[in-house]
């Protein structure tokens, strides 16, 4: 499984149910890394989503732990084994794990990549993501050159699991 995500200095993702701050490249980025595969996400994340519908041209699976929750165009699964059950039926495409907090939180020590968008700027949050950088299981394979949307300043980061967690 594969996690995608977007950080600031802090390593915070989110405040009020909402990204950070929106940058076109990083959304192109994630809609090219996921589309045609599986997304696995909680209910806020896809409730956060426009019109909270699932993502077009993904199989949208969504993570939580309401039993009564029901998703139109999203298969709902309500643990990480039943989870696991449900991605058997789609072995043949990739998995990416795209949030929100718990969600990472739950599913991280089952990734093995993690595309990590790094924003040079600290804003304020209230859900932040495990500073990779800080885990000796975690290397960085890859980085983008720097990369400018107005004044701000990001680079697209791989990290690789390197032990098992």
């Amino acid at each position: 499984m594969k996690l995608i995500v977007a950080v600031d200095k802090n390593w915070g993702i989110g405040k009020n149910n909402d990204l950070l701050v929106s940058i076109p490249q990083d959304k192109k980025f994630f809609r090219e890394m996921t589309t045609g595969n599986v997304v696995v996400m909680g209910r806020k994340t896809l409730e956060s989503f426009p019109g909270g519908r699932p993502l077009p041209n993904r199989t949208n699976i969504v993570l939580t732990h309401r039993p009564d929750y029901e998703a139109k165009g999203a298969v709902v699964v309500h643990s990480v084994e039943e989870l696991f059950e449900t991605l058997k039926e789609y072995e043949a495409e990739e998995v990416y794990c795209v949030g929100g907090g718990s969600v990472y939180e739950q599913l991280l020590p089952y990734c093995d990549t993690a595309h990590v968008t790094k924003i040079d700027h600290a804003y304020e949050a209230d859900v932040y993501f495990p500073n990779l950088d800080a885990m000796e299981e975690w290397e960085i394979t890859g980085e983008s050159d720097e990369q400018t949307y107005f004044d701000l300043e990001y680079t697209f980061v791989c990290y690789e699991r390197v032990k098992p967690s």
